[in-house]
């Protein structure tokens, strides 16, 4: 192989293993702002207000009309073997386990990571983030902390209320497709749900709004090259989010699937 495409390889490797070093840093360093002062509670209360609040939208429209195609689709599945009265039951399953927070947590990061790292891109190439530091305040305890702090409080409750309209949407089509009553429905979805389903879906959410939270942030202070650099970094923020995300979620599946059938 030629030698510069070995020393490319060989930079990108060492820019990658830079990266995942730098961001165990910073999780690590989030971490010890969350449990020691100062801590800025009215930063994070309006984090909280524009995470949770702000998302909530987008989010309870996904959350209604990801339940509504699900129950379409399966419910013509179910038809070919007489199992309508069942929709309700697969429905449930597959929001609380899988979808609602997945999808819940892709919604989040295409508007919260990518708002993060523009945000704090900005400051950084204003040079705001140098005068922070001037002034004595430490930008990771004033910036990172209360987006780390209110994503990692609200993501978890708006997944539940994603997974309510996710139900809600498929009572719909059963309804109005399926011709389900509702308490059909309605004990259907009560009885299929375990607590190892309600477990393992609200058990992610914590994970991925480490992932939105600290991807944003990452990426919004290592940025570079003026506001070219802060469309670059909002993007990447994205990306990488979503795709981090979904290898989480792998991971996390892959784990309590092995202790459910250990």
């Amino acid at each position: 192989m030629p030698n510069g495409y070995n020393g490319f390889v060989d930079s990108f490797l060492k820019r990658q293993v830079l990266a995942v070093q730098e961001f165990t840093v910073l999780f690590i360093t989030s971490i010890r702002c969350v449990f020691t002062t100062p801590r800025y509670l009215t930063d994070t209360l309006v984090q909280m207000d524009i995470i949770g609040f702000g998302s909530l939208p987008i989010v309870l429209l996904t959350g209604f009309f990801t339940g509504g195609v699900l129950a379409l689709q399966t419910y013509r599945t179910l038809l070919r073997f007489g199992e309508v009265g069942l929709l309700g039951q697969a429905v449930s399953i597959s929001i609380v386990r899988e979808l609602g927070p997945v999808l819940t947590a892709l919604m989040v990061a295409g508007r919260v990571s990518s708002g993060i790292a523009s945000e704090i891109g900005s400051m950084l190439v204003s040079e705001q983030v140098d005068a922070m530091r001037a002034l004595g305040t430490d930008p990771l305890r004033k910036l990172v902390a209360p987006r780390f702090i209110a994503t990692f409080l609200t993501l978890p409750l708006i997944t539940v209320l994603a997974d309510f309209f996710g139900m809600i949407g498929g009572y719909f089509v059963s309804s109005t497709t399926a011709h389900l009553t509702g308490e059909q429905y309605w004990t259907s979805v009560y009885q299929a749900l375990e607590f190892s389903d309600v477990t393992q879906g609200l058990s992610k959410p914590f994970f991925f709004a480490v992932i939105v939270s600290l991807v944003g942030c990452y990426f919004g202070l290592h940025t570079t090259g003026g506001t070219e650099g802060v469309g670059r970094a909002t993007t990447r923020a994205m990306v990488v989010a979503s795709v981090l995300i979904l290898v989480v979620d792998f991971m996390i599946t892959k784990f309590m699937v092995g202790i459910h059938f250990a």
